[in-house]
């Protein structure tokens, strides 16, 4: 099939490659010049393990292609989606939809014969008619239907949710729509994978109620981890506990510093937004948000507090800055939240991060990068584990306490066992234990 992709953000562009792996002919599109150009010379402008090699792969193939010309994109295709930011508004916290129907606008000036619009991107309820809408009264001519497609994938993994995915999710109402769905993803029905065919509010509403439980999940594990460092019980133990509960699951019962992203936190907002503007309220959902940033700020007082509640002019090194290990992504990471506290606070913070300086320099001001893990924790007065990478697993802890000038370490994911990290000489603090 022929298929155009508007936005190569990093829904869009991962869901075009991955498409074109299918075997169908994909042209991603974007306003972006300088991003179009970097994309045909072969570069990818996100962290995303094995991207590089797919894209590349399918380029040399003839089956993938970049394009700043949206309307020669729609011209030839069977199917055109939507992948263009939702970032969530100021102000009221719901999803800004200007991208959305921008293009919509433009892919209906565009349109000839028979098409299928494809809103990949993660919209409220009722948003899939409007792109209908206005794609309709934008060409009264223009032969099409409109179908939800949300995405969920997971950053540092989302070439494997994509071609395994635990469930395809479509919103459409037409049989013909429905059957060209069916051809786009026919790969996957040849795997097993489950589809979905559902209605389109239901599929926009889906991608938001799995967000927020995911995001509930964490909220919940993060407020148990509270109560065990009051009552002296071991955070881990109660999450596997319950997570050996096969209605529970042990996924996302990992106690720290709080969820960040791209998804939760604007998802969750947007939600919240959605409840109120329906008169059904999700009250569960906006304790979730507002617990979340407490966590945040929990955490700065338990650095605070190892370090005395005084950390002016002393050196602070921080590993990790981005959101989740295997990203670049710096959305609402707790980074965000902690390292300019303790920058204001009179700390000296030295930071290490495998992908996160990129987008880091410019978010955190005031804060010295490192490359080298042991240059960054050298002479410091504590070293604070914010990102689990893979490269802060496997720490020599006898070396770190030994060159650090006061052995002090602030664990926020629980990577190290405690009684190990006190044998090597650190005064160790961490999250529920």
């Amino acid at each position: 099939m022929n298929l155009a992709m508007i936005g190569t953000g990093y829904v869009g562009l991962v869901s075009g490659v991955c498409f074109s792996d299918f075997g169908h002919d994909v042209i991603c599109v974007d306003v972006d010049a300088e991003k179009i150009t970097m994309l045909e010379r072969g570069e990818v402008p996100v962290y995303e393990p094995g991207l590089d090699d797919m894209m590349a792969r399918n380029m040399a193939a003839g089956r993938l292609r970049f394009s700043t010309d949206l309307a020669a994109g729609v011209a030839g295709a069977d199917v055109v989606f939507i992948s263009v930011g939702t970032p969530a508004r100021r102000g009221d916290g719901h999803a800004d939809l200007t991208c959305v129907y921008a293009a919509a606008r433009e892919i209906a000036r565009s349109l000839s014969g028979y098409t299928l619009i494809v809103c990949k991107s993660t919209v409220p309820v009722g948003t899939n008619r409007e792109i209908g809408r206005i794609i309709a009264q934008e060409n009264r001519e223009a032969g099409f239907h409109v179908a939800s497609n949300p995405e969920f994938l997971r950053e540092g993994a989302a070439i494997e949710d994509f071609m395994r995915p635990d469930r395809v999710v479509v919103g459409v109402e037409d049989p013909k729509a429905k059957a060209l769905m069916a051809r786009v993803y026919r790969p996957l029905t040849l795997r097993e994978a489950p589809i979905v065919y559902t209605d389109p509010e239901s599929a926009e509403l889906i991608k938001y109620a799995a967000n927020a439980f995911l995001a509930t999940k964490i909220t919940f594990i993060n407020e148990i981890a509270a109560l065990c460092e009051n009552v002296g019980a071991d955070v881990k133990s109660v999450a596997k506990g319950m997570g050996m509960d096969k209605r529970i699951a042990p996924k996302f019962l990992h106690a720290g510093p709080g969820y960040g992203g791209s998804c939760f936190p604007k998802d969750t907002r947007a939600l919240a937004r959605i409840g109120q503007e329906a008169n059904s309220p999700m009250r569960i959902v906006e304790q979730v948000i507002a617990t979340n940033e407490a966590v945040k700020h929990r955490m700065i007082d338990k650095v605070m507090d190892l370090c005395g509640n005084n950390v002016n002019g002393k050196k602070i090194a921080v590993l990790g800055a981005t959101f989740k290990p295997l990203t670049d992504d710096m959305r609402d990471s707790p980074a965000l939240t902690i390292v300019p506290a303790l920058v204001e606070a009179g700390a000296n913070v030295h930071v290490v991060d495998p992908q996160g300086r990129k987008e880091g320099a410019n978010l955190l001001v005031g804060v010295s990068w490192q490359e080298d893990v042991y240059k960054a924790i050298r002479d410091a007065s504590c070293v604070l584990i914010l990102t689990e990478w893979n490269e802060f697993r496997a720490l020599d802890l006898d070396k770190v306490a030994r060159i650090m000038r006061e052995p002090k370490m602030a664990d926020l994911r629980n990577i190290y066992d405690p009684a190990e990290a006190g044998a090597a000489g650190l005064t160790y603090v961490s999250v529920g234990r």
